[in-house]
């Protein structure tokens, strides 16, 4: 343990290294080097507590990421890098390599579902009796079936909207888009969850040709698209966190009874 520290700094020190992304090795040796000039690679094994077989897989790591340099006399000797340096170096890096990492992900992601799609449909070619009726609780999931509806509605658009939100309405241009299109589109929105930002939006919005009131209160989050198909989302009374499920449904009956529910919230609705 570093001569500088107490136990209980060093062990808060070495989680929060770990927490960026070192190891437990590295973490211990960084710390160590932090309190010396430098250090041959054995001593800082016996310091550090690191196993004199993995010392030198730990330093040159270290040299790597940015946080350890060589000093080169008679001997190898290592320091460490000033942490302003080290840490934000470091974190770029790490953060070069994710945004890499992600966009290769979306490219390969593009293409398999392309590859895949032909499989799903052939999957699908016997329909069960409640095909018509899918439960989703991942919200990245609600947003893609959301927006791949918006893209796609014809005539009307209704929506009872409330936080927490997979998307916010007020924020989505392809509502906007649809309203242009033709489409006829309105939102009523609850009461309290409105803050001046959305106020602004909901004024922005009419100008745009988009309905917009404000009710008292919706029990449910319910998008309804051509009187067909929607979603409807319902708080999860289990979870201590506010969560949504929704159910996804392609089916007339069951959009018109939405339609309907709709209708009686609008009539006693208020303008902005």
């Amino acid at each position: 343990m570093s001569d500088e520290l107490g136990e209980v700094d060093f062990q808060r020190y070495w989680r929060r290294l770990q927490q960026l992304g070192l190891n437990a090795y590295e973490s211990r040796s960084y710390l160590v080097l932090l309190g010396h000039p430098k250090f041959k690679a054995l001593e800082l094994a016996a310091r550090a507590h690191v196993p004199r077989q993995k010392i030198y897989e730990v330093l040159d790591s270290l040299v790597e990421k940015g946080f350890a340099q060589v000093v080169q006399e008679k001997t190898k000797l290592f320091s460490a890098v000033e942490p302003s340096l080290a840490i934000p170096g470091y974190l770029g890096r790490r953060r070069q390599i994710l945004e890499q990492e992600l966009t290769d992900c979306g490219r390969a992601g593009g293409a398999l579902i392309d590859d895949l799609k032909a499989l799903y449909s052939e999957g699908q070619g016997g329909r069960g009796t409640l095909d018509f009726l899918r439960i989703v609780t991942e919200p990245a999931q609600t947003a893609a079936e959301y927006r791949r509806m918006l893209a796609e509605v014809k005539r009307e658009y209704l929506e009872f909207s409330r936080p927490p939100y997979a998307v916010d309405p007020l924020d989505e241009k392809l509502v906007k888009q649809a309203a242009a299109n033709g489409v006829a589109c309105r939102l009523l929105l609850e009461a309290g969850t409105l803050d001046d930002e959305h106020r602004q939006r909901m004024a922005d919005y009419q100008s745009a040709g988009v309905q917009v009131r404000i009710a008292d209160s919706l029990s449910m989050k319910l998008a309804v698209f051509d009187g067909q198909r929607g979603l409807v989302a319902l708080l999860d009374p289990v979870v201590t966190r506010p969560a949504w499920t929704s159910v996804v449904f392609y089916h007339e009956g069951m959009g018109e009874a939405m339609q309907g529910l709709f209708e009686a919230h609008w009539k006693g609705s208020r303008e902005l």
